[in-house]
């Protein structure tokens, strides 16, 4: 019970809920975040999301290049990617910090799906395009069927595992452009493979543009991550590629790239396309979304801010759509984009905005000079960003946990890299949810005594000086009691009885951390009563309550005990013992 500040006790009337949900906000500042931050935009705020915007545009030109290619699609098409995608999320989503794009690991998900159908450039950029529609499809639909609690079922260890298992695959991927030697196989072991294999034809020339890219690019990282060192290794290999002629020395270029904006129009939609690219599309969904969820959440929660999963649904939804319509590919969240954007100072979701006005601002005017830039400069952007992936101490942190968290993600990222990323989630999330029915099939538990210091109960292996009364064993479950669990603490509590010093008379349960029952803990209860009644023994309930005390009352087990064997707190139980009277 509350008191005011005059010391006055106050309670809640009648049936309201001490949970108060915050105020529903009006209809439209729900589908259009960023309507409610436009009263208190102010210049200072424009001038940091512009400084933003602009810095991330000047990461996002390279990268979106390379991840085209990663595709199997033109240059040209990632940046095509930047533009309508990024708008819609800035009218859309609920974070402000979040930037959309063409992304690693999506976009081998798109050369997955993409690049085994057609070898023509232009029907790989229409099933890419089709491919985004799909996925933008798959998003809205999840949203109409409220699926955004989905995301909260992909582990860590799985999400560790799946992002080390994107760099390795991102990173074998750009061996042919680093090493100039022609790649055809799809998978990273083929690739792995077929390199070894053809190792002997290295283009040295090739390979000193990619090295040297490489070291610039590391360089640039480790003096400051808020450097554009990608923009700035994009424009020298240009200036040096334009004027030493690579491209004639046999270095391979990006090309020709068209200047001007997309048009908007719809790509082909032939039925046995969309039929061959809806699994695709529902695997770049699961990943793009959970991607999506926890680097929005991360940031936010830095930041005292809250998303919610229904809009972001809603915002990548469009941002794919628009992708589809505007000769793009799938896009999701970028987490080395989106670090910058913070650490740059953007406030609202105007700095995505800006973005995609600085890159439809090269492509009006600065495709030209983007036909000299060397594939082996792209790869070594590519390396580079998968290199950002990886986390050691994500690692070293699971260890510390569970030796059974680290097999899933070894598992997930071996998966990743032979097997593909889709089925290497699955078979991560089976085995995620196959490991928490695992835990919940042998719960913790404790035989409590009396800790003179403590003032209370607690665990008597814990705490070796606890006291027990003869005759007297109490028993504490920390789970919920289901299906899965039952005869282990039937099998336990038989156990605690054996091991106790004295035989035993009344057995206390402590149900304090009891909050749930299903059918099978029901009959367990019911039958262990009756079977200890038979032998003398007294079972009692400590600290039952809330909806688990009805759920035994309607099954009839609290009829069974007794209403007198039902006690407040452990101590009220251990002094109701006949041993005690």
């Amino acid at each position: 019970m509350n008191k005011d500040r005059d010391g006055a006790s106050q309670r809640y009337e009648g049936d309201t809920s001490p949970f108060q949900r915050p105020a529903r906000r009006p209809l439209l500042q729900r589908l259009v975040p960023i309507i409610e931050h436009v009263p208190g935009y102010r210049a200072g705020t424009l001038r940091r999301d512009l400084l933003a915007g602009v810095t991330v545009a000047a990461l996002a030109l390279p990268a979106s290049l390379a991840y085209a290619e990663i595709a199997g699609l033109s240059p040209v098409i990632g940046l095509y990617a930047l533009l309508l995608p990024a708008i819609a999320y800035t009218f859309f989503g609920s974070s402000r910090q979040l930037i959309v794009g063409p992304e690693g690991s999506i976009s081998a998900l798109v050369g997955t799906a993409i690049i085994p159908l057609t070898a023509d450039p232009e029907q790989r950029a229409s099933l890419a395009a089709l491919l985004a529609l799909l996925v933008g499809g798959v998003f809205l639909g999840a949203r109409l069927a409220r699926l955004g609690w989905i995301a909260d079922y992909f582990s860590r260890p799985v999400l560790i595992g799946y992002l080390h298992g994107v760099a390795i695959v991102l990173i074998v991927g750009q061996l042919g452009k680093l090493f100039g030697l022609s790649i055809g196989a799809q998978t990273p072991p083929g690739k792995i493979f077929e390199f070894i294999k053809e190792i002997t034809d290295i283009s040295w020339i090739t390979l000193a543009v990619g090295v040297v890219s490489l070291v610039v690019l590391l360089l640039t990282r480790w003096l400051s991550r808020k450097l554009p060192g990608a923009l700035l290794v994009v424009v020298l290999a240009i200036v040096v590629s334009a004027v030493a002629g690579l491209a004639e020395q046999g270095v391979a270029v990006v090309g020709q790239i068209p200047a001007g904006l997309p048009s908007v129009e719809l790509p082909g939609l032939r039925p046995s396309d969309i039929l061959t690219l809806l699994p695709p599309a529902v695997g770049i969904f699961f990943v793009g979304f959970s991607s999506q969820i926890l680097i929005a959440r991360s940031f936010a929660g830095r930041r005292g801010q809250h998303i919610e999963a229904n809009a972001e649904l809603v915002a990548m939804g469009a941002a794919n759509l628009v992708a589809g319509i505007s000769q793009g590919l799938p896009v999701g969240a970028s987490d080395s984009r989106t670090a910058v954007n913070d650490q740059m100072g953007a406030r609202t979701q105007v700095s995505g905005l800006i973005t995609a006005v600085v890159i439809g601002l090269v492509l009006l005017f600065l495709t030209g000079p983007m036909q000299y830039l060397p594939t082996a400069t792209l790869g070594a952007v590519i390396v580079v960003a998968a290199l950002g992936l990886v986390n050691f101490d994500d690692w070293r942190g699971l260890a510390r946990i569970s030796r059974v968290e680290i097999a899933i993600a070894l598992i997930t990222m071996v998966g990743v890299v032979t097997v593909g990323v889709l089925r290497a989630l699955l078979l991560a999330v089976a085995l995620s949810v196959v490991d928490a029915v695992r835990r919940s099939a042998a719960p913790h538990d404790a035989v409590l005594g009396w800790v003179e210091r403590l003032d209370r109960y607690a665990d008597v292996e814990l705490h070796p000086s606890a006291k027990v009364v003869p005759g007297v064993l109490v028993y504490r479950l920390d789970d919920r009691l289901f299906f899965a669990n039952t005869s282990y603490v039937e099998g336990r509590i038989r156990e605690a009885i054996s091991g106790a010093p004295a035989p035993v008379d009344w057995l206390v349960f402590d149900a304090e951390s009891l909050n749930h029952v299903d059918a099978t803990g029901v009959r367990m209860l019911t039958e262990m009563i009756e079977s200890l009644r038979e032998e003398s023994i007294t079972f009692v309930f400590a600290r039952l309550h809330g909806p688990t005390s009805n759920r035994l009352a309607e099954a009839g087990v609290l009829d069974l005990v007794g209403e007198d064997h039902l006690y407040p707190t452990v101590r009220a139980a251990v002094q109701a013992a006949p041993v005690q009277q």
